[in-house]
């Protein structure tokens, strides 16, 4: 198994990000963990939790609403 992550814009359009592959889906969590606000600060709004071609899961960037 292989696990990635999809890059999304304001619009949900696609966006170029880094080609990351990840052994386990911790690996890629802790990665996103470390990244997303260098993501964020580059036009990335979510992104998506791939593993090989099924999608588990969408992830906002944004802050919260308060």
């Amino acid at each position: 198994m292989s696990w990635s992550w999809r890059y999304e814009g304001a619009n949900g359009e696609p966006v170029d990000g880094p080609t990351e592959s990840f052994g386990s889906q911790a690996d890629a969590e802790s990665w996103i963990g470390q990244t997303w606000r260098e993501l964020a600060a580059s036009g990335v709004t979510s992104v998506v939790l791939v593993e090989d071609d099924r999608v588990d899961y969408r992830m906002s960037l944004l802050p919260a609403a308060e």
